[in-house]
């Protein structure tokens, strides 16, 4: 589906990529890591078309850069800092699917199970809405319409626990019928979505190699915390992830989505002190 062969980018005297090669086939997804400055967006934007650059990149046989309407047709696109976009919400919509030629309603229902009212989001300007919001409206334009393939930087960085469960969900739904590029600084956020991993250093892939495709991303964990004794700080924390107490916030029930399963236990570390017993099954 994707080809790069000695991939060069500068900026002035810097160089940001250093010749990459690069096949991505149908149904890769891959996890796309690497520190900051590793080339990971520069090589990401040379895929989407928006960079000049030496050597050659092809999408599906199409030289991004110059059949850019075609090609971002097929590519759903999820940045990690949103566009200072000043048209409403409902104006952004309406652009993508004439542009994209896609029904408007499958991404109306997309940001409306992600948690934001389109009868209310769609009348705000995009560039005043939270860095969560916007992720929620990114999201639904590139799910809510039929790609080849999703790329994302960072995409879950903003997202309540609550809208990380439905979007691994409709990831779940949509993962047979395309490939994807997820780029994170750690591998471990994402490890149970991809099957390739793709490392980054100082304008070179220093590794590139398939992983164990077993994981399924839809797999929601019914959990259950104990405490020693009731917590205010803890009681903060655990409801933002959507979790209930009984009366006196000694015992905490929830839903945490089987991708997130490190990023919640890393938070619950936190409380290390406090945990009397914790309680995880499918």
């Amino acid at each position: 589906m994707i080809k790069l062969e000695n991939v060069k980018k500068s900026f002035r005297k810097t160089k940001v990529l250093k010749g990459i090669d690069l096949v991505v086939d149908k149904g890769d997804r891959i996890a796309l890591v690497g520190s900051n400055g590793a080339g990971k967006t520069t090589m990401i934007r040379c895929i989407l078309g928006e960079y000049t650059y030496q050597g050659l990149v092809l999408f599906d046989e199409m030289v991004p850069r110059e059949n850019r309407t075609e090609v971002l047709k097929r590519i759903g696109f999820v940045p990690q800092l949103s566009p200072p976009l000043k048209m409403t919400v409902g104006r952004l919509v309406n652009f993508v699917s004439t542009i994209c030629e896609c029904p408007k309603k499958p991404i109306i229902e997309i940001i409306e199970q992600l948690g934001l009212e389109y009868s209310e989001f769609g009348k705000r300007q995009f560039v005043k809405l939270s860095g969560g919001e916007k992720q929620k409206v990114l999201i639904g334009l590139a799910l809510g319409r039929p790609v080849d393939l999703l790329v994302m930087d960072e995409p879950t960085a903003n997202l309540d626990p609550r809208a990380r469960q439905v979007f691994f969900k409709l990831l779940a739904e949509r993962i047979e019928n395309m490939s994807m590029i997820i780029s994170s600084h750690r591998l471990d956020e994402v490890s149970s979505l991809v099957n390739r991993v793709i490392e980054m250093d100082r304008g070179k892939i220093i590794l590139n190699d398939h992983v164990e495709d077993t994981s399924d991303i839809s797999t929601i964990l019914d959990c259950t915390v104990k405490l020693h004794q009731p917590n205010d700080a803890f009681a903060g924390a655990i409801k933002e992830w959507q979790f209930t107490s009984d009366n006196i916030g000694q015992i905490w029930n929830g839903k945490v989505a089987g991708p997130d399963r490190l990023r919640f236990l890393g938070m619950l570390s936190r409380y290390s002190g406090l945990l009397a017993g914790l309680d995880m099954k499918e």
